[in-house]
């Protein structure tokens, strides 16, 4: 076969239906289309006039009038921009995808600022044929000595274009309405989805009804030139009313007269804001401002805890105002919104290729004229640009937040158990943003006081000073007696032999996950003069990894992981010897009288002689049956304790403890066994149901040993 070239070609019968029905997911668009077309054409007009091709009439007012029929099924598009000639007409409509907007910017490229000319691929008109069996172009270009034209067509691809008479310059565009789609040429439907893509297009917008027999009433002093007055109604006339005077006789009072009024035909609805907030100058907005636009875009009373407004023009241009709600994480949905726009033209919500992830959970607006859409305008080309996007919206909102830390701290303070959720989400989603929040996270201490990380680093607890100060010197056992020796830690990731003298050791962030189940472990760490942060969140587990990962010698561990030195006494190491001795007997002890072999019991000195038991559960161990839980996997239940990495540790310094040591053949040595493990197991963690009823049987037991 010989080698053949040529040129594609498209034939119009077999693309036109496909635009009709598949180019738009949303049949409403057409609505924002012809709209922006129709603000296009006022742009355009309004640029020659600046650039002294064309002068505006005295009193030139742009707008864009939308006009509903539903006797007629008709929907009626007018703009008083620029127009078009037969020539225009027969090039940007005839031709499908040539855009008249492109065209436009080409030809005055060096004159104009492309940015605020909506259309781009000459397909916007065509959606439509999706609602209308026909349509009507009637048009008056602006170019002197142009003539009047009108085009029609039914929906294929046949036309017909003849001399028209529109008498003003502008385009109307007429939608003969399919009996499916009637419901736009209602009133009521046509003003919420104008409001929905046009809410904030930079030409006046207004709707009206065809022929409508509405009225309203106005003040004589408020009538408009193009108002039609069906009726002057005149005040009532009101004698002056007698009051009471100071010196106590009846005194006539003037009223003023009440205005004229006028009752007039319906005036047209505006339907827009065509400088939306997000325009202006942060510094030109006021608070009640902002709060007001919150509330008319999002429905929300409820204020917002604080916004970042975006103003950017380089790298690329961009503006918006994103907002921080207030939110009860326990009872509302923390989905928030964030619409999209284009040069002031609705696109979407929640865009997740330009609003980073964890911003989801705010509620706000972007306009980004850069955005590379698709040819629908309703969604993006996804490229590396758009995620350079992404990533300077993300690293705005993170010198917000910094910034505020450092300049407004007790704002923050005010503000964090809100925003903490959105930080914390985004320092897991997103790795730059984590970087450079590090420093400006907070954490609640015991206290009630809100510190950063590196402030929670610099908190030497006081067991490192107990060390300290022994260095060198001589120790004093719980007698009080002096001890040549050195202090003993049970600290087991501080290895001692053949340990760098120069290596780092790990600074642990002592954490709480519950304060009401894990009181009496913060009460022990209030008087050993040791503090811990409250972490309560479930969103504070993978949270805490995060931050362990990216600084390196940073280890956080809840506050029952271990029984640090700070809260033992100090012993000698004969003393150290002899406890592990007891211990290993009264661990058999105990082992036997659970029977549970699995479990290590320790027999530690701490300074709190009240407490009897108390159970450590190492993090490493309780990090794996939480993640366990978390993908309901079985085999690690957290409901009954005993497994790898729980222990047991028994005050030696508590009387109980002494009594089952000196008395391990008792009679109700068993009984306080399982009693000192219940005790320990309650200030850990929830006891399961079998052994909830166990241990209440067994504390009437005991009481009723008490009372015989």
């Amino acid at each position: 076969m010989a080698v053949k070239s040529g040129n594609l070609s498209i034939n119009s019968e077999n693309i036109f239906p496909i635009i009709k029905k598949w180019l738009y997911s949303d049949h409403d668009i057409f609505y924002r289309e012809l709209i922006s077309n129709g603000c296009d054409a006022v742009t355009k007009l309004k640029k020659l006039d600046m650039m002294g091709e064309y002068d505006l009439p005295e009193g030139y007012k742009p707008r864009i009038d939308v006009i509903v029929s539903p006797e007629k099924k008709t929907l009626t598009f007018i703009d008083n921009g620029l127009g078009m000639t037969a020539e225009e007409l027969d090039e940007y409509i005839n031709q499908i995808a040539f855009s008249g907007a492109t065209d436009f910017i080409e030809k005055y490229k060096d004159k104009s600022n492309a940015d605020q000319i909506i259309g781009h691929f000459g397909l916007g008109f065509y959606s439509a044929f999706m609602v209308a069996d026909e349509v009507h172009i009637d048009t008056l270009s602006y170019q002197e000595g142009a003539k009047a034209v009108h085009w029609e067509c039914d929906g294929g691809t046949e036309f017909t274009m003849d001399e028209g008479d529109k008498a003003e310059v502008g385009t109307a565009i007429t939608l003969f309405l399919n009996e499916d789609c009637l419901e736009f040429c209602n009133e009521y439907k046509a003003r919420e989805v104008v409001k929905k893509y046009c809410s904030f297009m930079p030409t006046e917008i207004y709707l009206s009804k065809e022929n409508t027999t509405e009225t309203q009433i106005i003040k004589e002093d408020e009538k408009l030139d193009d108002d039609v007055v069906l009726e002057v109604i005149q005040p009532e006339e009101k004698k002056d009313e007698k009051k009471e005077g100071e010196s106590g006789e009846e005194e006539a009072q003037e009223k003023e007269p009440e205005p004229v009024k006028l009752k007039i035909k319906k005036r047209p609805e505006l339907l827009n804001e065509t400088t939306p907030l997000w325009t202006k100058h942060a510094n030109s907005c006021t608070k009640e401002e902002y709060l007001e636009f919150y509330r008319k875009v999002f429905h929300d009373y409820k204020e917002p805890l604080f916004w970042i407004h975006l103003n950017m023009d380089y790298p690329f241009n961009l503006k918006g105002i994103l907002y921080f709600p207030k939110i009860n994480m326990e009872y509302e949905s923390i989905e928030g919104t964030i619409k999209l726009y284009n040069n002031q033209v609705f696109i979407a919500d929640n865009i997740k290729e330009v609003i980073p992830e964890f911003l989801m959970l705010l509620k706000g607006v972007i306009d980004c004229p850069d955005l590379p859409l698709n040819v629908s305008r309703s969604a993006l080309q996804n490229d590396g640009f758009v995620k350079k996007i992404s990533e300077h919206i993300s690293k705005k909102v993170a010198d917000k937040l910094s910034g505020m830390c450092k300049t407004e701290k007790e704002e923050y303070d005010k503000y964090w158990d809100d925003i903490s959720p959105f930080i914390k989400f985004g320092c897991l989603k997103d790795d730059k943003f984590c970087e450079r929040m590090n420093d400006y996270i907070l954490f609640k201490n015991l206290e009630g006081k809100y510190v950063t990380l590196p402030e929670c680093l610099e908190v030497k607890p006081l067991g490192e000073k107990a060390e300290d100060s022994t260095e060198g010197g001589s120790a004093v056992d719980e007698s009080g007696q002096k001890v040549e020796a050195e202090v003993v830690e049970d600290r087991p990731e501080e290895s001692a032999e053949g340990e760098d003298a120069g290596e780092k050791k790990d600074k642990i962030i002592y954490y709480v996950t519950d304060e009401q189940q894990q009181g009496q472990y913060i009460k022990m760490f209030k008087d050993a003069g040791m503090d811990a942060v409250i972490l309560t969140h479930n969103i504070d587990q993978p949270f805490v990894q995060q931050l362990e990962s990216k600084n390196e010698g940073v280890r956080f561990q809840r506050i029952d992981a271990d029984v640090t030195g700070a809260l033992k006494s100090e012993t000698s190491e004969e003393a150290e010897k002899e406890l592990k001795e007891q211990a290993e007997a009264i661990g058999k002890l105990m082992k036997k009288a659970l029977n549970n072999d699995k479990l290590e019991v320790k027999l530690e000195k701490l300074k709190d002689e009240k407490i009897s038991s108390v159970i450590t559960l190492s993090e490493e161990t309780r990090r794996m049956q939480d993640m366990m839980k978390m993908y309901s996997m079985p085999g690690m239940d957290m409901g009954g304790f005993g497994g790898e990495g729980e222990t047991l540790i028994l005050n030696a310094n508590h009387p109980l403890v002494q009594y089952v040591r000196d008395h391990q053949e008792g009679e109700n040595v068993e009984m306080i066994c399982e009693q000192l493990y219940d005790l320990a197991r309650i200030q850990h963690a929830p006891l399961a149901p079998e052994a909830m009823t166990k241990f209440v049987a067994r504390s009437n037991d005991i009481m009723m040993l008490l009372a015989k």
